[in-house]
């Protein structure tokens, strides 16, 4: 006769206890990501709303999340916003990426070379995270904050990161309708293989007041993954440059990301 196995994980009817816990898990991490999207003060009925989480859900996990310290409350208002723990939390994602004190250099060198805005990022499905930029000291609107993501049809980062996949693969990854920033962003599937055929063709990614109006960015992929998941750019105001100008801070960018990647290679990082 077989031996009957304890399970404390299993239910009195029989059914795993875990499905429940990783249920609450899921949506602690729901909520949390709700509060990244949203940079206004959130009560319960807002959440309510954009989770659909029951009420009584939510007065646990905002209890757990506050003593925790993933979020702060303002007692006046009964609302609440990401806490001080999010950002430690980010920061030790970028103190433990081995790439990034690498692209910081790279990121100096062409704010010194270009005298304009230089950014680090990265793919995320859809998205482009920023990891790191480096300021024009002349800028007074360029502001990018470490963390901000970005859809990748409207950003010329994200150009470059989706020329690095297939057709079908971007088929795949991306919904037929691409939703714009700017009345010039590119809302069609159609429009966006064409830039990123463009994109294979001239070794660089561009775009005009796709992402944000009064700028143009080009960006080139860092060649240390295959397909490239990080891309470096330049952000520059459309009043201070000609297509010239944005050619060959392309043409520098394509330069400075085939170094950086060499770089990456020979010290082992992939």
């Amino acid at each position: 006769m077989p031996q009957k196995v304890d399970n404390p994980d299993a239910r009195a009817d029989g059914a795993p206890a875990e499905s429940s816990g990783v249920k609450s898990a899921r949506r602690a991490v729901d909520l949390i990501e709700t509060f990244a999207a949203n940079d206004v003060w959130l009560s319960l009925s807002d959440l309510h709303a954009r989770t659909g989480f029951p009420r009584s859900s939510l007065h646990g996990l905002l209890r757990t999340l506050l003593e925790a310290g993933w979020l702060e409350a303002d007692t006046n208002t009964a609302r609440y916003r990401l806490g001080v723990r999010a950002l430690i939390c980010g920061t030790a994602y970028l103190d433990r990426d081995a790439v990034v004190p690498f692209a910081t250099e790279a990121l100096e060198r062409i704010r010194e070379k270009t005298g304009f805005t230089a950014h680090f990022a990265r793919r995320n499905g859809t998205e482009v995270v920023y990891l790191e930029t480096r300021e024009s000291q002349r800028s007074t609107h360029l502001v990018s904050r470490v963390g901000r993501t970005l859809p990748t049809h409207a950003t010329a980062l994200g150009k470059a990161l989706l020329a690095e996949l297939t057709h079908d693969e971007i088929e795949a990854l991306m919904p037929a309708t691409l939703p714009p920033l700017t009345p010039n962003t590119i809302t069609s599937l159609e429009a966006l293989h064409a830039e990123c055929a463009a994109t294979r063709e001239r070794g660089y990614a561009a775009e005009i007041e796709e992402g944000t109006l009064g700028v143009r960015c080009v960006a080139a992929v860092i060649p240390y993954r295959i397909p490239g998941t990080d891309a470096i750019s330049c952000s520059m105001p459309i009043s201070q440059v000609t297509d010239a100008d944005a050619q060959r801070v392309g043409e520098l960018l394509a330069e400075t990301t085939a170094e950086l990647g060499q770089q990456l290679r020979r010290a082992g990082i992939r």
